[in-house]
Parts: C-alpha cells; sequence; structure tokens
C-alpha cells in the first residue's frame, strides 16, 4: 500500500513540481512521479510516508489553481472488499463507527491505522465485494462531526477467486493472508473476537489519567497495546465518566491497573480521602450469567479475590442504557484480580452467545440476526456489526435445498400465555408472520397446570426468529424476576433408533453437547416410543444455549438419515453372505 494515486492534477503540472511539493512537506518518495492527463503516481518508501501524504496533502494543497487528492493507488483487478476511511473524528467511539459500518453489510475486520494526524485512520474488510462499494458511495465526503470523512479502495490482495465475482471481472490468485494491525499501531483486536472492557471513573480524576497534552493516556497505551476511549463530553456534569479499552484480556487489566494506580496517587495528591472502588460497565445479557445461580459465581470470584461486590439493579436500565454497574471494593491489588475473574466470565457469556450466532448464521444461510433485536443497537461493546453474519454462500451447506421443517415443543409460564396470545391474538398472529412458523399454545394439561406447550413448526430460521421474540417477550413482560435469565425448556422428538446417538457412547455425546452448549440436555430413560417411533430430547437453558443445543442434535439426526439413505443406496448383498457390520463412530 505504498503506491500513490495523485489525482486532479492540473495539465500544466509537471513531476518537477510534485517533486517541489513533496520536498516542502518534507515527504520522502522511493521513485519518479509518473505524470499523466490530470492525475499522477508516485511511490513511497513505506506506509507510513504514504498515509503521511495523504494526511498532508489531500483536499489541501493546490497546485496550479487546482486542489491535489491523493490516496491509495489500488488496480481495478484489486478494488474488492477493503476500504480506508480518514478524517474520522478524534473522539469518535468504536460502538459508533461499527454501526455506522455495519448500515451497508457485514465488516469482517475494522482496525485502526496509526498516523500522526488528530483525526482517526481505519482500514475496514467487508465480507461482500457489493458491501464495500456501498459503504464507499455512502460514506465517502459525508458529514460526520463536523468532519467530513474520506474513503477509498485499499489492495485486496487476498480476495479469493471464489468463481466470476459480480461485475464479470476474472477472479485472482490470495497472495497470502490478510495482514493484521499490529497491536503497537494501536489496532484493536477485531470487532468479532473480543468485546472492550468499560470503566466509570470520577470525573476529577479524568485530567490526571489523559496527563499533560495527552502524554499519559498515550504511554498508557503504548505500554499496554491498547486504545482508550475517554468519554469527556457524555453526561455533562455527571460525576463520573466512562472510559473503554479495547485490547486483548491482558491489555485491557493492564490498563485497567494503571490507571487505577494513576486515581490513587492523584487522591493522595489532592487529599481526596473517600475510597475509589473499581467500576466496570458490562451489558445485562451477560450479567445473569457472571452472578450464577444462587450469586454462586459472584460469591466465588469475592472470596477468591478478598474483594465485595455489587451490582446495580435492573430498574435502572433504558432502552439506551443497557449496562449494569459491577462495583468492586478493595486493595488495587485485590480489585485487579476480580476485574480480570468478573471480564473473565463475561467474555465466556459473549463468546458463547457468538459461537451460537455465528452457528445459526452458518446453518441458516442468510439469517440477519440483527433484525431481531437480540442486542439493543449502539450498546456499547455491542454494536450492530457484532450481530451481522456472512453472507448466503458461506454456510457449511448443511441443509441442501429447501430447509426442512422442524417441530419444537416450547414451555412457557402458564401465565404469560395472554402475552404471547396478544389482545385478539394480534401478537402470535404478527410473531407467525414475522418468523415464517406455524405457532400455537396448546390446551392446558390441567386446571393447576404452571407451564404451557407452545408448539413452533418451521425450517431452522423460523425456528430461531419465533424462539428468540419469545423469549425476550417474557423478559419485558417481567415473567422472570430482575436477577433471573429467562431460561425455558424446550422439547424435540428424535426417532427412537436415534437417541442412542444423542446420548453416545456412556453419555459422551450429551455430556459434550452439555458442556459445549451450557443447556441442559437429557432424554429421559424407559421412555415408550409414540405412534410414529419417536421420543423426546428435553433442552433448558437460555437462549443462545438452548438454540446451540437444538441444532448441533438436529447435525446429528442429519447425520443418521445420511446414513440411512447411503445404506439404502447399496447394493443388496448376494444371499449366503453376511454384509459387513458398520462401525459406530
Amino acid at each position: 500500500m505504498n503506491k500513490l494515486y495523485i489525482g486532479n492534477v492540473s495539465a500544466e503540472a509537471s513531476e518537477e513540481d510534485l517533486e517541489s511539493i513533496f520536498k516542502q512537506w518534507k515527504i520522502p518518495h522511493s521513485g519518479p512521479f509518473l505524470v499523466k492527463t490530470g492525475y499522477a503516481f508516485v511511490d513511497c518508501p513505506d506506509e507510513k510516508a504514504a498515509m503521511r501524504a495523504i494526511d498532508v496533502l489531500s483536499g489541501k494543497v493546490e497546485l496550479h489553481g487546482k486542489v491535489l487528492e491523493v490516496e491509495h493507488s489500488v488496480p481495478k483487478r484489486q478494488r474488492s472488499c477493503k476500504l480506508q476511511i480518514r478524517n474520522i473524528p478524534p473522539h469518535m467511539q468504536w460502538e459508533v463507527l461499527d454501526g455506522m459500518l455495519a448500515q451497508y453489510g457485514a465488516v469482517e475486520t475494522c482496525e485502526q491505522v496509526n498516523t500522526d494526524t488528530e483525526t482517526a485512520v481505519v482500514n475496514v474488510r467487508y465480507a461482500v465485494r457489493d458491501h464495500a462499494r456501498l459503504a464507499m458511495e455512502k460514506l465517502n465526503g459525508s458529514m460526520m462531526e463536523n468532519y467530513a470523512l474520506k474513503v477509498s479502495y485499499i489492495p485486496d490482495e487476498t480476495a479469493a477467486p471464489e468463481g466470476p465475482p459480480s461485475g464479470g471481472r476474472r477472479g485472482f490468485n490470495a497472495r497470502g493472508p490478510p495482514r493484521a494491525g499490529s497491536p503497537g499501531l494501536g489496532a484493536r483486536p477485531k470487532v468479532q473476537s473480543d468485546i472492550p472492557l468499560r470503566v466509570l471513573v470520577p470525573t476529577q480524576f479524568v485530567g490526571a489519567i489523559i496527563g499533560k497534552e495527552g502524554a499519559t493516556i498515550r504511554n498508557i497505551t503504548k505500554q499496554t497495546h491498547s486504545k482508550i476511549d475517554i468519554h469527556r463530553k457524555e453526561n455533562a456534569g455527571a460525576a463520573e465518566k466512562p472510559i473503554t479499552i479495547h485490547s486483548t484480556p491482558d491489555g485491557c487489566s493492564n490498563a485497567c491497573r494503571t490507571i487505577m494506580d494513576i486515581m490513587q496517587k492523584e487522591a493522595v495528591d489532592t487529599k481526596f480521602t473517600e475510597e475509589i472502588p473499581l467500576k466496570i460497565l458490562a451489558h445485562n445479557n451477560f450479567v445473569g450469567r457472571l452472578i450464577g445461580k444462587e450469586g454462586r459465581n459472584l460469591k466465588k470470584i469475592e472470596q477468591d479475590t478478598g474483594t465485595k461486590i455489587t451490582i446495580s439493579p435492573l430498574q435502572d436500565l433504558t432502552l439506551y442504557n443497557p449496562e449494569r454497574t459491577i462495583t468492586i471494593k478493595g486493595s488495587i491489588e485485590a480489585c485487579s484480580r476480580a476485574e480480570e475473574e468478573v471480564m473473565k466470565k463475561i467474555r465466556e457469556s459473549y463468546e458463547s452467545d457468538m459461537a451460537a450466532m455465528n452457528l445459526q448464521s452458518n446453518l441458516i444461510p442468510g439469517l440477519n440476526l440483527n433484525a431481531l433485536g437480540l442486542f439493543p443497537s449502539g450498546a456499547p461493546g455491542m454494536g450492530p456489526s457484532m450481530a451481522n453474519v456472512p453472507p448466503p454462500g458461506a454456510h457449511g451447506g448443511s441443509y441442501g435445498g429447501q430447509p426442512e421443517s422442524e417441530t419444537v415443543h416450547l414451555f412457557i409460564p402458564a401465565l404469560a400465555v395472554g402475552a404471547i396470545i396478544g389482545k385478539q391474538g394480534q401478537h402470535i398472529k404478527q410473531l407467525s408472520h414475522f418468523a415464517g412458523a406455524s405457532i400455537k399454545i396448546a390446551p392446558a394439561e390441567g386446571m393447576d397446570a404452571k407451564q404451557r406447550m407452545v408448539i413452533i413448526v418451521g425450517p431452522p430460521e423460523a425456528q430461531f426468529k419465533a424462539q428468540c421474540r419469545i423469549f425476550g417477550k417474557l423478559k419485558e413482560e417481567n415473567f422472570f424476576g430482575p436477577k433471573e435469565e429467562v431460561k425455558l425448556e424446550a422439547h424435540i422428538k428424535v426417532p427412537s433408533f436415534a437417541a442412542g446417538r444423542v446420548i453416545g457412547k456412556g453419555g459422551k455425546t450429551v455430556n459434550e453437547l452439555q458442556n459445549l452448549t451450557c443447556a441442559e440436555v437429557v432424554v429421559p430413560r424407559d421412555q415408550t416410543p409414540d405412534e410414529n417411533d419417536q421420543v423426546i430430547v428435553k433442552i433448558s437453558g437460555h437462549f443462545f444455549a438452548c438454540q446451540l443445543a437444538q441444532r448441533k442434535i438436529q447435525e446429528i439426526l442429519a447425520q443418521v438419515r445420511r446414513q440411512q439413505h447411503q445404506q439404502q443406496q447399496q447394493p443388496k448383498t448376494p444371499s449366503g453372505s453376511q454384509p459387513p457390520t458398520p462401525r459406530r463412530k
């Protein structure tokens, strides 16, 4: 990415003119200027010099009455999925940027580029060429907080030749793996790989954390290989300000420890006598699993680290603020250890949810998880792009042709039936239409029945959508307590001869299923198969756990069906000879 294209060049301009401008602005170049009519090319010795030329000259320097436009020179065949976005407002939050980029399609990577400018620069890779083109068209020149964004293609040397791309151009061979951003250059981890650490700090300590002319925060960023956003302008006049740290788990913890040390020193210097607890902000979706059943997980962290931990009430949440405040009290050393344990639990919950989401997107092509409202849009650390999925064609092809219809029996509190049906049946009709599934409530099994069965019939995507909305509705309508996660039981029927495959030898498969999905999976013993020779598998857990377990069991059943089909296709064995016994995997 060291070759530059210089556009809007005057017909009077010469190689010497351009040479002079580069010399004046102290921009090195490693070859002669190739001047054409209206434009020119030049090579720079490295990417840093190329970026400096773009930052300093593009749209700012005139030559013979024309303002030069400078950008990376990208051959047409390499104008694919990769863009560079420049002139991003310096205080813009990652979450806002993620949301903006996600409007145009699924973002695979978004990495910050180290520059000397006040404004930020990122390299973005979209999953699909057309999405990158749309983002380029819509974002280039658009205003963001009084800054005009500048978007250009950068060479996509890794685009795989997946047949003719759109536009009829021939594919080209990949030349090695995509280059990841170097942590030393301040690149944050990929959006999909981690969530940031968010902490609240007293407003009076923000100046000390930033330091004179930003020296302290720059030093923390450099030492911990992290990107740190201090949201000074949020909640004007508030007693506390949020800080977002993007890095590896170790990088986040090291940056957090350093910030606590700085606050402690500043408190001593300013004779501030109150205790300064560590306050972590976490998305409500993960807090239930952090607390654990009857508070066991939280109690263990407190005991192991010698801290006292409290969590803000659910009542403090709003649609625009889906975060809970986790307050940790203790010594700096103890708080630091507790932060590691708390964030480890939150990341595990996040990764479990993302694994489930990715599995849905792989098994259910084209499923738009973003449209389901699983995470509130723009939630810190949970921007919409996190809910974007690979495009159709990126799945593993588990379903050939039209996806098969499935039947799931989902058990809900009997008192919630009215909320699911809605006034004059409007809600259940809308839900059925939205999901593309048949949804019916089975009659109560007795006067005192505490649960009712919802019968959902439809393909995998319809199951995902319908169940997602039902879980969400129960939470919205407060059928579960303020500190409870919505956990439901689902039943799916499997052929009796396949039940052994779900259980596995000595219960190995079902145990692996439970460990992988965090759901409880039970195949009740001594079941009498129904009239269709089917038995029930019971699955209990929160939404993503339940979904992942359902999909994994359907994978096992699909494998059984394929093996059956293959056996039926084999030529019949001549009489008198014994067929080979198939080995169980």
